[in-house]
């Protein structure tokens, strides 16, 4: 940054000196209102980017009124970042559209009970324009604190009933899980497979009940022990596929609700002697690259658009970039995205 002689930074002051303006014009310019002639504008730019000015974001945020920040709340422990790729590519997504609003991300973690006081007196103490969350339960207190404090936000995932009084008026993003989950299980039974059992995710969460709902619409009778609850991880899905091979070592097809999980299913699959998908066909949920491609066999799965889905939360929080949080011009939130999804045919299925 370029410092003025007596060795103090660029003030306003300096910019509109050198610029021929008013320190009001400055203002409007730095702050991207109206009124400012294009070529008065450009003058402006220029000489702020020549003295390397940089504006003062606590003063900024007075008259603004944003903080160019937004809080980003995972309900998950923190080393999920580390050893689920689902988590890195959707905040990947977040973070390429926040930083082409200029806003940046905080983010939070929610692991223990006594974390929710924390994170809500931080939503609520006026740090950050908005909220962006996934990963929320059935019982999750989070929707309802939101509501408290009026801090707009938008939901990864369709928020389940429950999930404080008014979860669900929120905006959300989310994948067609239901949808994708039905095509994969057609796709097993077109294969001839007639003993089609699913391992699902945590069902307080609204992405791992809708996947099990698809595969019900297709399997309207299905007997119930071909159904086990994993947890969206590996060792989740491990302790699943084992637990259903006790149960029905009879089975033929096994849709995972993700890919980790598939990969652990896969792994207790080959322990067990199990051919795939000649003996047993399997497929996940997600189309995570680094963990379906590097199965053995390779994972046919359902694909969604994580990285996607982090972008389009992050733009419907903020849809216009000056206009404050998300809505529709007239008060109204933006209507929720489901987004769909795409069968991937590789060597498990």
């Amino acid at each position: 940054m370029t410092e003025r002689a007596n060795g103090q930074r660029p003030t306003l002051q300096d910019v509109a000196r050198e610029a021929g303006v008013s320190r009001s014009t400055v203002s409007r310019v730095i702050n991207g209102e109206a009124g400012v002639r294009a070529s008065v504008a450009e003058r402006i730019r220029k000489v702020v980017a020549e003295l390397g000015y940089v504006p003062n974001q606590a003063a900024r945020s007075l008259v603004t009124r944003r903080n160019n920040a937004v809080a980003v709340v995972l309900t998950e422990p923190q080393n999920r970042l580390f050893v689920d790729p689902f988590f890195d590519r959707l905040l990947g997504g977040i973070r390429q559209e926040l930083v082409r609003q200029e806003v940046q991300p905080v983010l939070l973690f929610i692991e223990e009970a006594d974390d929710y006081q924390r994170v809500g007196h931080f939503l609520g103490g006026g740090h950050v324009d908005g909220a962006l969350l996934f990963s929320l339960r059935a019982d999750d207190p989070l929707p309802g604190m939101l509501e408290r404090t009026g801090l707009p936000a938008v939901f990864g995932g369709r928020p389940v009933p429950g999930a404080g009084e008014a979860g669900h008026g929120y905006t959300y993003v989310d994948a067609d899980n239901r949808g994708g989950a039905r095509e994969a299980v057609r796709h097993l039974r077109a294969l001839g497979r007639t003993r089609i059992a699913t391992v699902t995710g945590p069902l307080d969460q609204a992405a791992a009940i809708d996947r099990l709902d698809g595969y019900r619409d297709v399997l309207l009778d299905g007997p119930a022990e071909l159904i086990a609850e994993g947890d969206f991880t590996l060792r989740g899905g491990r302790a699943a596929m084992g637990e259903l091979l006790d149960r029905c070592p009879d089975l033929d097809a096994v849709f995972v609700a993700s890919d980790l999980m598939a990969s652990g299913a896969l792994e207790v699959l080959r322990e067990r002697g199990r051919r795939v998908p000649q003996d047993v066909a399997v497929v996940g949920f997600d189309d995570l690259a680094p963990v379906a491609e590097a199965t053995d066999p390779p994972l046919t799965t359902v694909r969604q658009d994580i990285e996607g889905m982090g972008r389009l939360m992050a733009h419907l929080l903020f849809p216009r970039d000056t206009e404050g949080p998300a809505g529709d011009g007239a008060g109204h939130p933006l209507s929720s995205v489901i987004t769909p999804t795409e069968l991937v045919l590789r060597a498990s299925a």
